[in-house]
């Protein structure tokens, strides 16, 4: 009986501990691999509700308890883990319950702020703003909604930046129609076509190098509503005012996917300069990138500066512009594009300018009045063929470019009468190929090739008489004839190698470019009679140019997610031949350079990364820093050398770190560069109340320069507001030789801008800008020497009082202070009054610009040792009606 008890108790301690019991195992992936902090439920499975639950350690076990009165024929044991797919099981209570875990591909989902409040849409690299959020119904073009943008700047000149870096392109529909020239789109399309602005941090275009080759472009891409891909887009618009002033617009515009245009034909007169439009916004990166020093223009007919104001303000203008681009997708990934313009003009400036020259013991003086006009004619065509495809890139582009200028300048100096007429003519074409090849081994080669020619005959006559003592004995003579121009042939090639890995991704390339220039130019006197002589021994050039170099290169990189580097290491041997028969002038120069540069980029969150950067380069003069015979490239700056070709070491190094949270719309970056220049020569001027003469002295000098910016960009939610604000800081310390003098000069400038832009109300909205610029000149005693503060502010109101009317009213203010000379103040106003009628797709709208009538501006401008006092002619107040017919 005992042992019968016993037994029977021994058999429902067991039945108990079950329904009390522990299961056991182990979760592990189809390699073996533990899955640790895989999540193991118990779930009924009537309902599917959970009862119990643990996680895997670090090994993959786990052990869970059955609740009390929970039987384990009515449960299910239920394994889940990121990365792989989830695991179901009945309960077994005689061995350990083990799960084998399968691999599963699971794509994040976009990161959507969902609300009435703008929108900031963050997919991986791409953030997308909204337009309806930042519109207003006074935009007119898609323009004047990006510079509404919270953590997006737009400069006078157009050029987009984001978190103060600058966009390496702007895309429609993903394509690239216009390259760097997106000003075109900016000032072209209407806003209520385009859906989205997205930016595209790290941008790579290039499919092949994706993933491979480290990219810190910031792109910019119009993604285009549905409804405007499907029907042409346009706006015609016609316009006349006082005094005697038109404006006229028709252009047509096509977004799908295998077609894009921007065509347009425009003419004015009321000040907006056509050629705005035009401005290749990344050309200088682009020719370091090519490593070509194109020529420039050595000629002009003074040193005149354009004054800080809106270019409609001062510009006297009659333009007309055919801008045609257009690009057809001819199958899945194959582009061609042709982009071509025709521009005339005729603009105007009258001014008249105080220069003093501030030299130890002496002052030097020129007082000018100056009647301008300038007749340009400028012709482009660009022809591209692009193939992007995952394993193979091609892109070659035949460009061609003439500009045909003819200037004429009624100038008084001191004085002296004197008449000018400049005549340019710039030409060039270049073909640019490029081929990358994604081979079987997933290496990757590519093959470059760019060859161009320019040239510029450029001739200035000057007269009556001008300046007799110097160019003619004393004697009169008629006019003065400088003749310059400067052919050149230039082609880089090269064969590249690149190396991918999972981590890091190797390069390898050698190539070789040759540069060939000529210098040709003479001074020439007109005499009374007619006869014709040079204006001294030495006024002639023949200078031949060659320049030469092999190079190779090893790159690395590592486009990491968190961190990415790019290091470039290059070695260049180069020679350069250069010659002057006429001065006995015979040049060799053979040297051997490295030139390494590395970025580094980390990310230290989802949204926020630090950027370094260091880069030594050196750097050689060009053709036009070693002729010896005389160039007069103005009416009163008399050029010269005298001293062996410029070599330069430069040494630049910068870091910055760059915040955002889309979830707020706050942005903010600070970034700091220095840069240090070490010359092996230097320019030394005589200045006279007549002329300037330049000459290169074989004098070493350096130039160091430290520039630290910041920037910060928010949106209130609350007040509908886009607040932003950047500060800069620069100082650059600089040399000069003058009348024998050796001058070292401090120059400190610091700049401050604010800006707001709210919506009051659904029917009211409101901007304002301000920026406060301050520049000091140190002499060499540290004390300082000048001081200028200026101050411009910008307002604007809209009032929309019922849907189809919209009045504007803006002004802007101008405060220049500087000891010594009455303060500058300008204050200049704006309105504007639009109707729409629906129904005939039209607005009508009559505008007032400088409705006050300023027609005077006066500036100051500070270098150094040279104070500038210029006033300006100012077209006035413009009245103009227009009607626009929309498409």
């Amino acid at each position: 009986m005992r042992y019968f008890v016993m037994l029977l108790c021994s058999l429902m301690l067991s039945a108990f501990c079950f329904a009390q019991g522990n299961i056991h195992g182990a979760v592990k992936d189809s390699t073996g691999k533990a899955v640790p902090f895989a999540t193991v439920s118990l779930k009924k499975k009537v309902n599917n509700a959970i009862v119990a639950y643990t996680v895997t350690d670090d090994n993959g076990a786990f052990n869970i308890t059955v609740p009390q009165n929970e039987n384990a024929d009515s449960l299910l044991m239920e394994v889940r883990s990121i990365g792989y797919k989830s695991q179901v099981k009945n309960i077994i209570t005689a061995a350990p319950v083990n799960f084998t875990l399968r691999a599963s591909v699971n794509q994040l989902q976009a990161v959507v702020v969902k609300s009435n409040r703008p929108v900031l849409k963050i997919n991986g690299d791409t953030s997308s703003y909204k337009v309806s959020d930042f519109s207003s119904p006074q935009d007119r073009v898609i323009g004047d909604v990006i510079k509404k943008l919270p953590g997006i700047s737009v400069a006078a000149d157009g050029t987009i930046s984001y978190n103060n870096k600058r966009i390496s392109a702007l895309y429609i529909g993903g394509d690239n129609l216009l390259d760097d020239k997106y000003n075109i789109a900016t000032n072209t399309i209407p806003h209520g076509a385009v859906d989205q602005v997205q930016v595209i941090q790290n941008d790579q275009p290039i499919k092949v190098l994706q993933d491979k080759v480290m990219s810190e472009d910031v792109a910019l891409n119009l993604k285009i509503k549905k409804g405007a891909k499907l029907q042409l887009v346009g706006q015609e618009s016609i316009g006349g005012g006082l005094p005697g002033n038109y404006d006229v617009n028709m252009n047509a515009m096509m977004f799908k996917d295998k077609y894009k245009a921007i065509n347009y034909l425009q003419g004015d007169n009321t000040g907006y300069d056509l050629q705005q439009d035009l401005v290749s916004h990344n050309l200088s990166d682009y020719l370091q990138r090519i490593d070509n020093a194109v020529p420039s223009t050595v000629l002009s007919l003074g040193a005149v500066n354009d004054p800080a104001l809106s270019r409609y303000r001062y510009l006297f203008n009659r333009s007309g512009i055919l801008n045609l681009n257009n690009l057809i997708n001819l199958k899945k990934n194959v582009q061609l594009r042709a982009n071509v313009y025709y521009l005339h003009d005729t603009q105007r400036q009258n001014y008249s300018q105080q220069t003093a020259i501030f030299l130890p013991g002496d002052t030097i003086k020129y007082n000018e009045t100056q009647n301008n006009r300038s007749i340009p004619d400028i012709l482009h065509t660009q022809f591209t063929l692009n193939i992007n495809r995952d394993k193979y890139y091609l892109n070659n582009a035949l460009l061609t470019d003439y500009n045909r200028t003819t200037s004429y300048s009624d100038l008084n100096t001191n004085g002296t009468v004197v008449n000018q007429v400049f005549k340019d003519n710039a030409i060039n074409f270049s073909n640019e190929f490029n081929l990358i090849k994604s081979l079987k081994s997933n290496h990757v080669i590519q093959v470059y090739s760019y060859i161009g020619h320019s040239a510029e005959p450029e001739n200035r006559v000057i007269g009556p008489g001008y300046n007799a003592a110097i160019f003619n004995n004393n004697v009169p003579y008629l006019k003065l004839q400088q003749n310059v121009n400067i052919p050149a042939w230039y082609t880089n090639n090269y064969l590249s190698f690149k190396i991918p890995s999972d981590w890091i991704t190797q390069s390898f390339r050698a190539g070789f470019s040759i540069q060939s220039q000529r210098l040709n130019s003479d001074l020439k006197v007109v005499q009374n009679n007619n006869s014709v002589n040079l204006g001294s021994d030495s006024a002639l050039n023949q200078v031949n140019w060659t320049r030469k170099k092999l190079y190779a290169e090893a790159t690395y990189d590592l486009p990491g997610t968190i961190l990415k580097v790019n290091l470039t290491l290059p070695v260049t041997l180069q020679q350069i031949n250069y010659s002057d028969d006429l001065y006995a002038l015979a040049r060799r120069l053979n040297r051997l350079y490295f030139n390494p540069q590395l970025r580094v980029k980390y990310q230290t969150s989802a949204e926020n990364y630090l950027s370094l950067m260091y880069n030594y380069r050196n750097e050689n003069g060009n053709i036009q820093d070693i002729y010896q015979g005389y160039i007069l490239k103005d009416y009163r700056t008399l050029y010269a050398n005298n001293a062996d070709l410029t070599m330069r070491q430069n040494h630049q190094a910068a870091a910055g770190f760059n915040y955002r949270k889309g979830l707020t719309l706050f942005f903010w970056s600070i970034n700091a560069l220095y840069n240090h220049i070490e010359a092996n020569n230097i320019a030394s001027s005589v200045i006279t109340n007549s002329i300037q003469q330049r000459v290169v002295l074989p004098y070493a000098n350096s130039t160091d320069s430290w520039t630290l910016n910041g920037s910060v960009s928010k949106y209130s939610f609350i007040l509908r507001t886009t607040f932003s604000g950047a500060v800069q800081w620069q100082s650059n310390r600089s040399v000069q030789i003058q009348n024998n003098a050796l001058l070292p000069f401090n120059t400190i400038s610091e700049i401050f801008n604010v800006s707001t832009d709210t919506k009051v109300t659904d029917q009211v909205n409101f901007s304002y800008k301000a920026t406060l610029t301050q520049t000091d000149s140190h002499s060499a005693r540290g004390k300082s020497a000048f001081h200028i503060y200026q101050m411009q502010q910008q307002a604007s109101v809209n009032y929309n009082p019922v849907e189809n009317v919209q009045f504007r009213l803006s002004g802007e203010h101008y405060f220049t202070r500087q000891k010594g000379n009455p303060d500058l103040k300008y204050f200049f106003a704006d309105a504007s009054a639009k109707f729409k009628i629906n129904k005939w797709k039209t607005d009508f709208e009559l505008s007032a610009v400088n409705f006050l009538n300023v027609k005077t501006y006066n500036a100051l401008y500070l270098s150094a040792n040279t104070l500038t006092a210029s006033s300006y002619a100012l077209p006035g107040k413009i009245i103009l009606i227009k009607a626009f017919f929309n498409i």
